[in-house]
């Protein structure tokens, strides 16, 4: 036995008798370039390891080939090229490996001689002619060469090294050594290439006869088509269908959706790849394979987790999380229980979209959200019908598919804002999915299946719930959400919004600290607002300039904000609520306000001149304000000898009513006895102290009426330095909403008739 080094190559196989070329960059392939190095002169066993990766003694084959370095040679693109001769077959006895390169111990192999080898050969012979005639790609040097060979042993390595099939398949022949089994092998290898190339040879001449109708364009695909055709691949329109009834399979709805489902899908493969209709129905497919039809997330069970997300995300607002700790708690109990539909009623910024998801956390559900405001076409809601071009879901079916669940957190958006055209009543579309009565069969336009959406929690919101459709407003269980407080906004900002923005500035309390006060002077005098979006921004950037100065003025990293220096970060005060700066003046009269952005007091001034009875009116006022101008006049007027009031003062003046700050739209109907005591005052010369304000309703008949938005008036009152406030009778039990550090400051009187007020502000006092 001898001992050579050992040539490992991975990509081609080299025959006995037979020459191979090969350029390498021996920058990269350092190994190769050793191992020529080393070889020299001297013989080499090329070999092809069983397993690519890397080389192991194990990997190595049984056999291998003897060959030896023919040439090398520096090619001018910075690479080597270099011929291997293959010798003979040998067999691998030892391997050593030494300093990362192989050696072997090998023997020569002997190649066993058989009877039928002449048979064998004279066959094989006239499969390589027979293949050189019929597949354009083989030259004729092959045949040449065959002339000169007399052994099957030769003729199998010959035609091994010629043919064209891949390197795992030729690797076989060198480890086969019974030249019977190798020619055995090769006419298997030819007959299956002929097979080919008849095939190829066929589909080239269909393609030639559909190429005289069409473009060379066209060419190309139906070669393509015809090729995936002949060798039983199917075309994308077939997978699609294939991949689409696995999804069917799989799809948990109901039997009569299924066959719906299946109906359309026989028809899209029946479809021409060229009709108009291939992508309509293909959409639609689309939709319903993808609608989580009974595909349900399981709601938490843990109340007191629900409570801890729900106290931890919004401050206050305990009648919603009540309402849905008592869901969960019935739903518990019972193990069935159709969904609440929550409306959230409340001005903007007081957190009705982000409590609902909050609400879907605290849940574990999905959650999905849509917007109705200014939607005038019923088929956003219910969807379009399917003849129609660009047909598409409404937007309850493309928010549930957005979920991926059928039991989501539904938000819709501005319920209170939804118009009516000649497109129809979108309203009217929202009751089917509303009502919990209908809207476990609900059926969508484009979809024409029934969805079941009893197991959804639709939490809709409004800022006005006057405003909502009455026909939508009795399917809602309204939760009223009203403004923060500037004591509650004052929470909010030292318990979420000031630690929130602490951390989101890469700040810590440690180098800024801001007293109640300054948050007090950012609540009333920078922001304007029900809820606390502007104060959160204001905040933000109160703190964007403390990072700007610490980074510039690298001496101070510790800032205390007080009231003092708010305005050096955050420039001049932007508003101010109504001040209470007034004097005793008769004709003047504290009104009470409930706006979008809170409560205020509301000054109303009366005056009269020579003229003829004409009442004028000025201030943006509303029509609900002016009829009860109308209306506090004509009391007057049919109780005047009651109030002693001169008639005659009545018919020779013309009396003007108004509402300071007329840019400001004004209405609502609580005017009534504010302005009624101006014009008493006014008439009968006496003067109204300015620490009293008030708020209701009068009727022809002097009864007083209730009012709204009782709590965010009072904390305007309040504000406004207010000791005494008449209330409508009525309105006593919103008394309790009011926060005791306000109550315990002011005095409330209730009333039912005006003449009781009348008797406490002008009898009274003489």
């Amino acid at each position: 036995m001898k001992k050579v080094l050992v040539l490992v190559i991975n990509d081609m196989v080299i025959f006995p008798n037979n020459e191979v070329r090969i350029e390498y960059d021996k920058n990269y392939d350092t190994q190769m370039d050793e191992i020529v190095n080393r070889i020299g002169d001297n013989q080499m066993i090329i070999v092809n390891p069983i397993d690519e990766g890397e080389i192991s003694v194990t990997s190595f084959p049984k056999y291998g080939v003897l060959g030896r370095l023919k040439l090398k040679m520096n090619v001018p693109n910075g690479k080597t090229r270099i011929v291997l001769e293959g010798l003979e077959r040998v067999e691998i006895k030892g391997l050593t490996e030494n300093n990362h390169y192989f050696e072997a111990d090998y023997s020569e192999v002997e190649i066993p001689k058989e009877k039928d080898e002449k048979s064998y050969f004279k066959v094989l012979i006239k499969s390589v002619e027979n293949y050189i005639n019929k597949v354009p790609t083989m030259g004729n040097a092959i045949m040449s060469q065959l002339t000169n060979v007399d052994s099957l042993n030769d003729l199998c390595d010959l035609v091994a090294s010629f043919i064209p099939i891949r390197y795992e398949e030729k690797k076989k022949y060198i480890l086969t050594i019974d030249p019977i089994t190798r020619a055995k092998y090769l006419i298997e290898d030819i007959n299956r290439d002929l097979k080919l190339a008849e095939l190829e040879q066929k589909i080239e001449n269909e393609v030639e006869r559909e190429l005289e109708k069409t473009q060379k364009e066209y060419f190309l695909r139906e070669k393509i088509k015809l090729m995936q055709k002949e060798i039983g691949e199917e075309n994308s329109k077939d997978v699609d269908v294939e991949r689409i009834s696995k999804k069917i399979s799989k799809l948990k709805c109901n039997s009569k959706t299924k066959e719906k489902i299946k109906r359309e899908l026989s028809r899209y493969s029946n479809l021409n790849s060229n009709s108009p209709e291939l992508g309509m129905i293909r959409e639609y497919l689309d939709w319903m394979i993808n609608l989580p039809w009974n595909q349900y997330t399981k709601d938490t069970n843990d109340l007191i987790r629900v409570k801890e997300i729900l106290d931890s995300s919004h401050y206050a607002l305990e009648e919603v999380k009540d309402r849905i700790l008592e869901y969960l708690a019935v739903k518990q109990n019972t193990n069935n229980l159709r969904s609440p539909i929550l409306c959230l009623v409340g001005p903007p910024g007081v957190g009705k979209t982000s409590l609902a998801l909050s609400i879907a956390k605290s849940l574990n559900r999905k959650s999905a959200k849509i917007s109705v405001g200014g939607i005038n076409d019923e088929a956003e809601i219910v969807g379009h019908r399917r003849t129609y071009i660009g047909a598409n879901p409404g937007r309850i079916i493309q928010g549930i598919r957005k979920a991926g669940t059928a039991n989501p957190v539904f938000i819709i958006d501005e319920i209170d804002k939804m118009t009516k055209d000649i497109k129809g009543d979108p309203a009217s579309s929202l009751l089917e999915v509303l009502d919990p009565e209908q809207n476990s069969k609900f059926s969508d336009h484009y979809i024409e299946e029934e969805f079941d959406l009893s197991n959804v929690m639709f939490i809709a919101t409004a800022n006005y719930v006057e405003q909502i459709p009455y026909e939508l407003r009795d399917r809602l269980e309204i939760i009223t959400i009203s403004s923060y407080t500037e004591y509650e906004k004052l929470d909010i900002a030292k318990k979420h919004l000031i630690p929130k923005e602490l951390e989101q500035h890469g700040l810590s309390p440690l180098q800024v600290q801001i007293d109640d006060d300054a948050i007090m002077t950012i609540i009333q005098n920078y922001t304007k607002e029900a809820g606390v979006r502007e104060l959160e921004r204001m905040i933000a950037t109160l703190f964007r300039k403390i990072v700007k100065n610490i980074l510039l003025n690298k001496d101070q990293y510790f800032y205390k904000i007080d009231q003092k220096i708010i305005e050096e970060f955050l420039g001049k005060k932007k508003y101010f609520y109504m001040e209470n700066d007034i004097q005793n003046e008769y004709g003047v009269v504290n009104g009470m306000a409930y706006t979008i952005f809170g409560g205020d007091i509301l000054p109303i001034e009366a005056t009269l001149f020579k003229g003829k009875g004409n009442l004028v009116l000025t201030g943006s006022l509303g029509e609900v304000m002016q009829e009860s101008c109308h209306i506090a006049l004509d009391y007057i007027k049919a109780n005047s000898s009651k109030f002693k009031i001169d008639s005659k003062l009545l018919e020779e003046n013309d009396i003007h009513i108004h509402v300071p700050e007329g840019a400001v739209n004004k209405d609502g109907p609580s005017a009534g006895i504010t302005i009624t005591t101006a014009l008493i005052s006014l008439f009968k010369k006496k003067c109204i102290n300015k620490k009293i304000a008030m708020t209701g309703e009068i009727t022809l008949r002097g009864r007083i009426l209730a009012i709204g938005g009782l709590k965010e008036k009072v904390i305007g009152a309040h504000r406004a330095n207010i000791k005494k406030v008449f209330i409508p009778k009525e309105n006593e039990k919103d008394l309790d909403e009011i926060p005791e550090e306000i109550k315990k400051d002011i005095e409330f009187i209730s009333v039912n008739k005006y003449s009781e007020m009348y008797k406490y502000l002008f009898k009274k006092r003489g």
